[in-house]
Parts: C-alpha cells; structure tokens; sequence
C-alpha cells in the first residue's frame, strides 16, 4: 500500500467514503469492486482502483474489498476519530465562510475557533465556534494543541497575524492573503489566491 497520495487523491476520498457508508446494510456488509464504485459515481475506474490501492491492501482481483474494512481504512487515513485543530485568523466574509463549513471533520480536521481585532465581531459564535481577540491566540492553541492556522485577513495585516501565528506555535498555515509572509524555515505556509485558481480553471491549466 502506497501512502504517496496525491492532492487530488485526497480530494477524492471523502466523496468514496460518503458512497460507501450510503449504502443499504445488505451490500455495506459484503464485498465491493472498485469498478462499482467509480461507475455509481461516474468517476474513471483506473483512477478510482488507484486511489483505493493508496489507502488500503485490502483489494482483491475479481473480489474487490470487503466495504466496512475499506469504510475503516478510508476513515482511519483521513484522521477519524483524531482531527487535528485549526484556527482561523479573521472573521470577515471568508473567514465566516470557513468556521461554518462543515466538511473539515471528512479530512480530520477541527477548527477550533476564529480571531479578529474587531470589537463588533469578538465575542460572537460561528457555526458554534468562538470568535475570539488575536490576544487570546496563544493560549487557545498551546491548550488545545494547535498547529495549523489559516490567514483571511487583508494583506496589511497577514505578516502581523502570522507572526503572531508562529509565537502561538502554529507550524502550518493556509494563507488567503494576496501577499508574501516572512516566517522560520520550520513553518511551512501554502498560499491560496482564489482569483488565480479561477483563472487556471478558466484555462484549463488545473
């Protein structure tokens, strides 16, 4: 079983992982073929063989898998059961958007809550996550054990919040902010730019 898997692997995993547990109880306690399960989802049957092999041994010709191991595999590969914590650093638009969406726990992740320094907005709830002051950053990701941040704020201020960021130990950070931030060598920062990702899909780069 390979464990180099691809983000679009893993992207893909969730939406098998949903199939599968929809299935009547009558075929969820036998077999299933990775054929079944790319033509239900109308996905290519090579690529579907291949991303199951990545995440479980389980597989055999002309048996295909027994469902409720590969339902365990897919889930125990995705962090079920031990979802790591994320924090959110601004509560505009985007950052809202992202405490209130609920697919994060399919890939083992938690958000813990969101911070900003507007005073109209701290001491709100999100989709049942606090809305807290940068202030108070610290202490909530040294108690919960939190490693990985994602910046929405405007690009004045990202450098100031990942600073930030990094004092309160945060080691991995998702940047939305349209600008380069300065970090140690032991952060490691993905920048997203939304506008550029529309812009390859729009050319068929992706």
């Amino acid at each position: 079983m390979s464990r180099n898997i691809t983000s679009q692997t893993l992207q893909r995993l969730p939406l098998y992982l949903n199939y599968l547990k929809s299935l009547p109880q009558e075929k969820s306690s036998g077999n299933i073929s990775a054929t079944a399960v790319a033509e239900a989802l109308c996905l290519n049957d090579v690529q579907v063989r291949k991303d199951l092999a990545s995440v479980s041994s389980g597989g055999r010709p002309k048996v295909g898998y027994v469902t409720r191991k590969l339902i365990d595999d897919i889930e125990k590969f995705l962090g079920s059961g031990s979802c790591d914590g994320v924090i959110v650093a601004g509560a505009g638009n985007l950052g809202r958007a992202l405490l209130a969406f609920n697919g994060f726990g399919d890939y083992g992740l938690d958000i813990v809550a969101g911070f900003d320094c507007d005073e109209n907005i701290i001491g709100t709830m999100v989709n049942g996550k606090p809305v807290l002051a940068l202030s108070e950053m610290d202490c909530v990701c040294r108690k919960n054990n939190v490693h990985i941040g994602i910046i929405t704020v405007p690009e004045t201020a990202a450098q100031a919040v990942c600073d930030v960021m990094v004092k309160a130990g945060i080691t991995e950070i998702l940047n939305f902010a349209p600008v380069h931030l300065n970090a140690p060598a032991e952060v490691t920062i993905q920048n997203q730019n939304i506008a550029i990702s529309l812009a390859m899909l729009s050319r068929h780069l992706i």
